[in-house]
């Protein structure tokens, strides 16, 4: 009876940790990364070919997105999901959510209302962040 309960027990533990969970995870990983602008961690999730497209229109590299950070014209003060669908595809996934996003860029600030995909592949054993797309809801 004891063993059955234990194994039933790490079944669950080990189903919570798949890689739905895991993306779950490195959204709020990116998230935090963005809003604290902490570019250690945002390069180290971010994949080397990454393209991320604003919802401005503007598509950016890996090197242009952190240079923007990096240089101030972009700040984030809230990244908020919303609600947040995974699908995982092996060793790739796709996240779709409704965020909210505030912060401020060089021609002043933005408080959006976005649908956000991301595309997230499984490299060296960790999931990066390898596409970015953004779409602003009408207010």
């Amino acid at each position: 009876m004891h063993c059955t309960l234990l194994l039933a027990a790490v079944i669950s533990v080990a189903a919570a940790a798949g890689p739905e969970d895991e993306i779950r995870n490195a959204e709020k990983q990116w998230a935090a990364a963005v809003m604290k602008q902490d570019f250690t961690v945002l390069a180290s999730i971010l994949g080397e070919q990454l393209i991320y497209a604003h919802s401005t229109g503007v598509v950016e590299t890996k090197d242009e997105y952190l240079g923007k950070l990096k240089a101030g014209s972009t700040r984030y003060d809230l990244i908020e999901h919303r609600s947040l669908t995974v699908k995982i595809y092996g060793e790739a996934a796709v996240a779709h959510a409704r965020v909210r996003m505030r912060g401020a860029t060089r021609e002043g600030p933005f408080d959006n209302e976005l649908i956000m995909m991301h595309f997230w592949v499984k490299q060296g054993g960790r999931w990066r962040l390898v596409a970015h797309q953004t779409t602003r809801l009408p207010t």
